[in-house]
């Protein structure tokens, strides 16, 4: 397995770059504490979504009697979708975002669960999970959610700076990009689980 490949894919779908209007719009009202600790809890809950999805993620789906192939099939098919939304340069797993209520902790939802991690970034890492071997497998995929965790915590930390560079532009061209290698992943996804679901598809490619 390519250890590299669910990294590529997790920062393409958590894409906090994309997630930047939506912080700022939901932060303008707090002071400078308040928003420092919207990003932390906001960047945690990002590490806790990716770690407990590659750890847990396995042993859930086999609770439930559901076979890899179809997960990575329903999988694929999902982060196709989220690869559409976000080639017309919206942010992936989002939608309508209605302003939270009142009380509500928008670092959790709806900036970390679902604009930044949701049901496509837990069954990618269920599916990379499948193919790990080793231990220290695992424990990279937990690497990687501090990774992403890091990347968020940076991206709304300069997100004025970023705003300001990027412009609405600048930030709808990275959204693409983003969405552009999410959708090839998503093929490729797609692809491995329906040959394994159907394996004549498999000897058909080989003619």
């Amino acid at each position: 397995m390519d250890i590299f490949k669910p990294l590529v894919a997790l920062l393409a779908m958590v894409n906090p770059i994309g997630v930047i209007p939506f912080f700022i719009a939901f932060t303008q009202e707090f002071d400078r504490t308040q928003r420092k600790q919207t990003i932390r809890i906001a960047a945690f809950t990002c590490f806790a979504v990716v770690s407990l999805s590659a750890l847990l993620g396995l042993r859930i789906i086999e609770f439930f009697s559901i076979s890899i192939a179809s997960f990575q099939v329903g999988g694929g098919t999902l982060l196709l979708i989220n690869a559409l939304s976000m080639l017309n340069a919206k942010p992936a797993e989002g939608g309508t975002v209605s302003a939270p209520d009142a009380g509500a902790n928008i670092a959790v939802v709806p900036l970390a669960i679902p604009l930044l991690t949701g049901p496509a970034t837990i069954s990618t890492m269920v599916i990379y999970a499948q193919k790990t071997q080793h231990w220290w497998q695992q424990a990279v995929f937990v690497g990687y959610g501090l990774v992403v965790a890091a990347f968020v915590w940076l991206c709304f930390s300069a997100a004025g700076r970023i705003a300001k560079v990027l412009g609405s532009t600048g930030i709808n061209i990275m959204t693409r990009l983003m969405g552009l290698i999410l959708a090839a992943l998503a093929v490729e996804l797609l692809a491995s689980g329906l040959i394994d679901l159907f394996p004549i598809l498999g000897l058909t490619k080989l003619k």
